[in-house]
This record gives C-alpha cells, sequence and structure tokens, in this order.
C-alpha cells in the first residue's frame, strides 16, 4: 500500500518539499484507518499539513485505491522528537 500511495502523490507534495515516510493500515478499537505518515526537512506546521492532505484526498477518492474496509484516512506528520 505505501508504494501505492507514495506513487500517487508524490508529485503533487514536491513543492511543499514533503515526502510520505510511512503508510499503514491499523484497527484503533474497530475502526480501520489507513494511516500516512509524512516527512520534511524542516518542522512540518499543522498549516502545511492541512495544505498537503487538500491535495492527498482528493487523489485518493479519484484512484480507487482505497477500498470498502477503510473507515478512516489519517494523516500527519512525522514526530521530529522533543523540542528542547
Amino acid at each position: 500500500m505505501k508504494e501505492k500511495v507514495t506513487s500517487l502523490v508524490e508529485e503533487a507534495l514536491k513543492d511543499l518539499e514533503i515526502t510520505v515516510s510511512n503508510v499503514q493500515v491499523v484497527d484503533q478499537e474497530g475502526v480501520t484507518a489507513l494511516e500516512i505518515e509524512l516527512d520534511r526537512q524542516e518542522m512540518l506546521d499543522l498549516d502545511t499539513i492541512t495544505k498537503a492532505t487538500e491535495l492527498i484526498n482528493p487523489l485518493l477518492d479519484a484512484s480507487g485505491i482505497i477500498d470498502e474496509s477503510i473507515d478512516v484516512v489519517d494523516i500527519y506528520g512525522k514526530s521530529k522528537g522533543e523540542v528542547e
């Protein structure tokens, strides 16, 4: 799934200098979620993640790669560790 999602969205995220670092399907208390973890050299702030989400969601919808078993798509930034 990671390869499919990455190849689908990588061009759209290029201008934001964002890459897909991980994609996984997880079960969270009976809800099946497709988790997409984003990363980039600079800190990923909420506005940038929102812009990325606005680019990713239509691509996922149009592609048909998300089947009916997926209840939610969760897009978030990779943790950079503790801030001192």
